[in-house]
């Protein structure tokens, strides 16, 4: 991916992945456009970073995306690059059912129709640029889920499948497809606890990695960090079992 010049959307850019990735950008000649659903998080980081900026939206709200998509495409024209970032990761108890449903379903309109109806909206514009990409935000958990978050785990192993199947139908466009699939990094996804775990990975440490990989061409149109490959490949390596204990320990 050419990583300077691109007018770029991220969602989710308020904290987290999205903040790094966003102010990475930023930082290599690109304009950057934030989105989420907190206007002071926004404002922090568009205040930290004069040039970009910034739009609420609820990525809930099938309505609101498409206003929203209309708005980022109306104010930035030359956007040719969407970030599909937002997400919420929140803990189910299964045996509380039918009490974990609200949040099963909240997580699945985040987390996968979310970026569906942004890319299918914004899609029509890419497509008429020299150049575009998607770029969609899974996780290692696509590939060995936790446990503790059935539908993050399964919305993620979702974003994957659907992102190999916009790979293959826009193959013949000037269209890149691109998934980043980050393992357990420092952030506050899961709260202040995630931000602080000496077991995650240092969000600067992969945010660095990531763009130095996303510069490249990544194999198979996957941005994988080294850290991340244990869960890529458990399946391929015979060791589906062993990280399914790592991460699910009984």
């Amino acid at each position: 991916m050419q990583i300077t010049g691109n007018t770029i959307l991220i969602t989710g850019g308020g904290s987290g992945i999205g903040r790094g990735l966003a102010e990475a950008f930023h930082k290599a000649g690109n304009q950057v456009i934030i989105s989420g659903r907190r206007q002071s998080a926004l404002d922090d980081v568009t205040s930290a970073n004069p040039g970009m900026a910034a739009f609420t939206v609820d990525m809930t709200d099938k309505a609101a995306i498409a206003q929203f998509a209309a708005a980022v495409i109306d104010a930035f024209p030359a956007l040719n690059a969407v970030i599909n970032n937002a997400g919420i990761m929140i803990d189910e108890d299964i045996l509380a059912a039918p009490a974990y449903l609200a949040t099963a379903e909240d997580t699945i309109a985040t987390n996968l129709l979310g970026p569906i109806r942004l890319t299918a909206a914004l899609l029509p514009h890419l497509l008429k640029q020299e150049r575009a990409a998607v770029l969609t935000v899974s996780s290692g958990l696509a590939f060995v889920p936790k446990a503790s978050t059935p539908t993050y785990s399964a919305t993620k192993a979702a974003i994957h499948s659907y992102t190999q199947s916009l790979r293959h139908q826009l193959r013949n466009t000037a269209m890149e497809v691109i998934e980043l699939a980050p393992p357990y990094v420092q952030t506050t996804l899961q709260g202040e606890q995630q931000a602080r775990d000496p077991n995650a990975m240092p969000l600067d440490a992969y945010i660095s990695e990531t763009m130095e990989l996303l510069a490249g061409t990544p194999e198979n149109g996957e941005v994988l960090v080294q850290r991340v490959h244990r869960q890529r490949f458990a399946e391929q390596t015979g060791n589906a079992a062993q990280v399914f204990g790592f991460i699910n320990p009984a």
